[in-house]
């Protein structure tokens, strides 16, 4: 008896965010590895974007609110739960970034990029 799991394995999420357009935050996030598989909600999390080559700054942030990605409509559409969709709201707490302070300002994060982030512990 064999049982069809209705979650997207790991390989699966690379193969989706590759599908992007070569040059795009989604196709470099599907080079990058999970680093973070718990509940980021409230854990420290520093950005990869000098990994995606988006800034040579550090910003840090906070996970505080989750938004779920729209689910597809259609027969057949949405079977296979995707891993690491939606986007977290998140404070910035560090930061040597001059477009992102720390003190209050808020980013809307993908959260494959939150996954893909290093968790920081102080």
């Amino acid at each position: 008896m064999s049982f069809r799991s209705f979650f997207e394995s790991d390989e699966q999420e690379r193969e989706r965010l590759a599908e992007a357009p070569e040059g795009s935050s989604c196709h470099s996030l599907s080079q990058l590895p999970v680093t973070i598989r718990e509940w980021p909600q409230d854990l420290i999390v520093a950005l990869p974007w000098a990994a995606l080559g988006r800034s040579d700054h550090h910003v840090a942030v906070v996970p505080i609110r989750f938004s779920p990605a729209s689910r597809p409509e259609g027969p057949g559409e949405g079977l296979l739960r995707k891993r690491y969709t939606g986007a977290w709201e998140c404070v910035v707490v560090a930061s040597d970034h001059p477009q992102y302070p720390i003190g209050g300002h808020r980013l809307s994060i993908p959260a494959a990029e939150i996954a893909r982030g290093t968790k920081i512990s102080i």
